[in-house]
């Protein structure tokens, strides 16, 4: 697998996960979506076939791991060179902020009326202020862009991260390489993209399910960078959970399966 294969194949599949996946979050958060209040089946199942989608897309590319936590799990599976781990991250890196960057787009309109309606901008975001010299935690449209605590507990958020991720990657990783050696075949696609509905089903409660270190960093850079008037913060004190629980647990995954699958 070639260079240019992991870039295009990331970027694309990536792009194209966080558009679909942060897409159902837009839909069911903004003011004037026909999907508005649709609800958390709604966000689980377009999640799940976002994962679907874009690792369709990208799996005879780049094998379409589409998060760090997939390809540090394969490195320590044997599935994937060490040396081909950061060109993978920072490909989706890449996709994951061309992802959000394209449902501001898509939803430019939305978010417009979303972040001018009185009862919105009047109302404070789920956090609040933790201190007044701080920035503000979570603003009215975070949540599309990234994930967030019902419950601000930095030992259970991150504990709930690495479980879940755990789950993820040791799901793909016991369903082997296909015969190209480049990732996921056909079926593992779709068994992938049904695991994370049920992850988000079963355990998308506590944190929101980042489960994917560039999922959540990708797009929160882009709602920090992007210029929409009265988005609040970025939520920043928070970023690192949704970054370091993810490689936890991929790091824990790829080594359980060594112990208990090799």
């Amino acid at each position: 697998m070639s260079s240019s294969d992991i870039f295009t194949g990331e970027v694309i599949g990536t792009a194209v996960l966080i558009l679909l996946g942060a897409g159902v979050c837009a839909a069911v958060t903004l003011k004037r979506s026909k999907a508005q209040n649709a609800g958390w089946l709604a966000i689980t199942f377009g999640w799940g076939f976002a994962v679907l989608t874009g690792a369709y897309i990208s799996a005879g590319v780049s094998g379409a791991h589409l998060n760090p936590a997939v390809t540090l799990g394969l490195a320590i599976q044997g599935g994937t060179e060490w040396s081909d781990v950061p060109l993978y991250l920072a490909s989706q890196l890449l996709g994951a902020m061309i992802g959000a960057a394209l449902v501001w787009v898509a939803y430019y309109g939305q978010f417009r009326a979303h972040l001018s309606d009185p009862e919105i901008i009047s109302t404070p975001g789920p956090e609040g202020m933790v201190d007044e010299r701080l920035e503000p935690q979570a603003g009215p449209v975070l949540g599309i862009f990234s994930t967030g605590p019902e419950i601000r507990n930095a030992v259970q958020n991150l504990l709930t991260e690495i479980i879940a991720t755990v789950v993820l990657v040791l799901a793909i990783l016991t369903q082997g390489l296909n015969d190209e050696g480049k990732g996921l075949g056909v079926l593992g696609v779709l068994i992938t993209a049904l695991v994370v509905v049920g992850i988000g089903l079963s355990l998308g409660g506590p944190t929101g399910y980042a489960i994917n270190p560039v999922r959540d960093l990708g797009p929160r850079i882009v709602h920090a960078l992007v210029p929409m008037a009265n988005k609040g913060g970025s939520d920043w004190g928070y970023a690192w959970i949704p970054v370091v629980g993810p490689l936890i647990g991929g790091a824990l995954a790829g080594g359980l399966y060594e112990l208990a699958f090799a």
